[in-house]
């Protein structure tokens, strides 16, 4: 049986399904990145603004230590609200792994069954030619015994001449 067209349009499909999966994973991947990036960004920013707090108690800067503190508690806003979005993006990036690699098997079981089958085709096209070669054979077989079947003059003609007499004095 040999593999439809259909069955490879199928394993396109599926490899096209496939790379949009990986688009999709590689694109929740970065967003993540890009907001646990952020939040590193935020966590230096509210050490940054607690140096100047640190600072600003030597110096007795009432400017500095007034920015430090603001900086702090924007770190910490911004880190609230960034907090609950990285959640989200890892929620995001676990699903579309899952799609993903969901997406991948499917492929691989219609390439696995394709292979199966085009393998089965060569078994099968290899015991036709191997059957074709012995029928080839029997009738080259049966031709020959057929062309030294006996007729009864001709049993005459290839005995011996010392059997030949004693046949026919028979």
């Amino acid at each position: 049986m040999a593999v439809s067209h259909a069955m490879r349009r199928l394993l396109r499909v599926l490899e096209v399904q496939e790379d949009q999966y990986r688009a999709r994973l590689a694109s929740a991947l970065a967003d993540l990145r890009r907001l646990e990036s952020a939040i590193a960004a935020t966590g230096e920013r509210g050490r940054r603004g607690r140096q100047l707090v640190a600072a600003s108690a030597t110096t007795g800067e009432l400017a500095d230590r007034l920015a430090g503190l603001e900086e702090t508690s924007a770190a910490r806003r911004h880190a609230a609200a960034l907090t609950p979005r990285i959640t989200e993006a890892r929620l995001t990036a676990t699903a579309s792994q899952r799609e993903f690699l969901s997406k991948r098997i499917e492929r691989r079981q219609a390439e696995t069954l394709i292979r199966k089958t085009e393998v089965e085709d060569d078994l099968e096209a290899g015991r036709r030619a191997q059957q074709g070669l012995d029928e080839w054979f029997l009738r080259g077989v049966r031709r020959s015994r057929d062309a030294l079947v006996e007729t009864p003059a001709a049993t005459d003609e290839m005995r011996p001449k010392a059997n030949r007499r004693s046949a026919n004095e028979t």
